[in-house]
């Protein structure tokens, strides 16, 4: 029994939310279309060269919600849920984790996107543990602003170890799963780095360290 770590976007899931998300606050007509998508892209690319500054995105990612109530909020990320993420999610994925579940592992989902975004998700999954990036709550609205330490790069090492910290545990015989070179801190840090339909980044570091490479697409 150990740790067993998720990243989300093209891992668990195939496609982005955070990147979806966007398009569906498009769609909704709450963000300035032209504007919004085209940022929208633009830091997506930025994050599949490993040159996003997660802060700067997440004002942009979070700005929209500012004001929102997370009762507001909920209709919203209902409505994404079954319109976006539904149609992306894997079966080999609850395999997966199901398995994890029968060792007797404690399941964590570590991602950069923002808990607004992701904690539907994770109940949908099934996964009790949830690390993502905060967003901000004063007086019971969203201020469109983060908190606390994002969940990306070196951040997800700090979190889980945080987290560890917290819960009275510990990496020692933890595994990772992710698709993304932007995890290679965290890949390196546990026992266990597996590569999920890696990028071509992740995929070359994972043949030469000898880490396993899986995919959970049909």
């Amino acid at each position: 029994m150990g740790l067993a770590l998720f990243d989300l976007d093209n891992t668990l899931i195939a496609g982005d939310s955070d990147h979806l998300w966007g398009d569906f606050l498009v769609a909704e007509g709450l963000v300035d279309a032209d504007k919004h998508k085209a940022l929208n892209e633009h830091y997506y690319q930025q994050y599949q060269q490993g040159q996003l500054d997660i802060e700067e995105y997440l004002s942009f990612a979070l700005g929209p919600m500012a004001g929102m109530t997370p009762e507001a909020l909920s209709a919203l990320q209902g409505k994404f849920l079954k319109a976006h993420v539904e149609p992306i999610l894997l079966d080999a994925a609850f395999d997966l984790l199901q398995a994890h579940r029968v060792k007797g592992d404690t399941l964590i989902i570590i991602t950069a996107t923002n808990t607004l975004v992701t904690q539907p998700i994770a109940d949908r999954l099934g996964v009790e543990h949830l690390i993502g990036c905060e967003a901000e709550l004063i007086d019971g609205q969203y201020t469109g602003k983060p908190q606390g330490i994002p969940s990306f790069g070196e951040g997800k090492v700090q979190r889980i170890k945080m987290w560890c910290a917290d819960n009275n545990a510990s990496l020692e015989g933890a595994v990772f799963y992710s698709d993304s070179h932007n995890d290679l801190p965290l890949l390196r840090a546990v026992p266990q780095a597996i590569a999920v339909d890696p990028d071509d980044v992740l995929r070359k570091e994972a043949q030469q360290c000898g880490w396993e490479i899986i995919s959970l697409r049909p």
